[in-house]
């Protein structure tokens, strides 16, 4: 006996609403960039700037506790305010918009 059901014959990827899909294209390319400039922001800073291994290391300490305290404040104004949707566009908006901050190369004095 064949079921007349419609979302049965559909795949469960299929049942996904499309802002989901979105969300998840656009995760998945800011995911890219970030991994892109955060590869090689160690060389920069060593090479470019004249860190030493110390301070990129803590650079890097500071950048990831600010990452998980932030996390964790921000799921909680999330659960608060209900907005979840306004509060990624906002993540995702502010992450963009930091990207071109990064410097290209160093700058020569004269």
């Amino acid at each position: 006996m064949a079921s007349t059901d419609p979302t049965r014959a559909q795949p469960h990827w299929r049942r996904l609403p499309a802002g989901i899909w979105a969300l998840g294209f656009v995760s998945l390319l800011m995911d890219v960039s970030s991994e892109m400039i955060h590869a090689l922001l160690p060389v920069y800073l060593t090479v470019g700037l004249g860190a030493t291994a110390l301070a990129v290391g803590v650079i890097e300490g500071i950048a990831e506790a600010t990452a998980a305290i932030t996390k964790v404040f921000s799921g909680a104004l999330s659960d608060r305010l209900g907005r979840r949707k306004e509060l990624a566009a906002l993540g995702y908006g502010l992450a963009a918009v930091t990207k071109p901050i990064f410097p290209s190369r160093p700058r020569s004095a004269g």
